[in-house]
């Protein structure tokens, strides 16, 4: 079950205005779950406006009164049959604090994997699956303007997700979400874990990270005993991985716990995690550092980093108690 965190993105939420997008035949499929969603989302002072492009056709009088009756507070925009839906949506004369475009299924990769949080400048050198979204648009062009409003300051952010129960809440309220999500501001922070809300937080990402086999098990009453060798990078506020570094001697920290909540995997945030803890680690006379793991995303992460595979001899002791598990190894010159 995703962990709603409601105070903390609701606040972001409060007196701005979300956008949300959706088709014809997706709106009539899910209108009951997004209108859920849109009320949802009132609760935390935001103003909202959908987009859609029902035809004012008979058929569709009585879905268009059930929009107007229950979403009161919601700006309803028509986009005509004849115009590009999304150009439209991205062409909204102000400036759009979050937009969301509402589909049938998730972008994904080449491989199929979902696709969760990613910059412009990924974005466009991304091989994006946009599965059925139309068949009538030039989708990689669609993808570009995007990329320009978001560039451009005319648009923070824009999610693409797939629409269903609980679709918004889950995308704009939890960690991992439930689409993907292009922007460009990240607020990336690395610091210490402060509170047991935190310590509660790491043990749900390292417990992800250890069915996985990969990692030591950590129990929530050993992380909050050594909270303060534990390190959290939070994104808008909220902590999305963790790192513990274990002191050595006086000179070397071993990097151990290091885990990335799902959605920020792939996205360079191990390689903050980890440079952040070693910027920091060096203020305070450590200049060398170790870290044993046989998880090949992590051995990626430490070669890129310009770790070594590599034992040193008064660091044996260590091996030996995890004598099936590669060492990686970097030494810095003393500041």
């Amino acid at each position: 079950m995703p962990q709603f965190y409601l105070e903390e993105y609701g606040r972001a939420l409060t007196g701005r205005r979300v956008f949300i997008a959706c088709r014809e035949g997706i709106l009539r499929d899910h209108h009951k779950s997004i209108i859920a969603d849109i009320k949802f989302l009132h609760r935390f002072g935001a103003e909202t406006t959908l987009f859609h492009n029902l035809p004012h056709r008979k058929a569709n009088q009585k879905l268009l009164g059930i929009l107007e009756s229950r979403l009161p507070r919601t700006q309803l925009i028509r986009i005509a049959a004849g115009e590009d839906f999304y150009e439209a949506a991205l062409a909204y004369p102000e400036p759009i604090y979050k937009l969301i475009f509402l589909e049938r299924r998730p972008l994904v990769d080449e491989r199929g994997q979902k696709i969760n949080a990613i910059t412009t400048a990924r974005a466009r050198r991304a091989e994006i699956d946009f599965g059925d979204i139309a068949a009538n648009i030039n989708l990689k062009d669609m993808l570009k303007k995007v990329c320009l409003k978001i560039e451009a300051g005319h648009c923070e952010r824009v999610h693409f997700l797939p629409a269903g129960k609980d679709a918004i809440k889950l995308e704009l309220f939890t960690v991992e979400g439930c689409g993907t999500l292009i922007a460009n501001n990240f607020q990336e922070e690395f610091r210490q874990v402060e509170t047991d809300e935190e310590v509660a937080i790491v043990h749900r990402i390292l417990t992800a990270y250890k069915r996985m086999g990969f990692l030591r098990p950590r129990s929530k009453s050993y992380i909050s005993e050594h909270r303060r060798q534990f390190y959290v990078t939070a994104i808008d506020g909220i902590v999305v991985g963790c790192v513990e570094g274990k002191p050595i001697d006086e000179r070397a920290m071993e990097l151990g716990a290091l885990a990335i909540s799902e959605r920020f995997r792939n996205q360079r945030i191990g390689v903050f995690t980890v440079t952040s803890l070693i910027t920091m680690m060096r203020q305070r006379g450590i200049d060398r550092f170790i870290s044993l793991s046989n998880n090949p995303q992590l051995e990626t992460l430490y070669l890129t980093l310009e770790f070594i595979k590599k034992t040193p001899q008064q660091y044996q002791w260590r091996q030996d108690i995890s004598p099936h598990v590669m060492m990686f190894f970097k030494e810095y010159p003393p500041l």
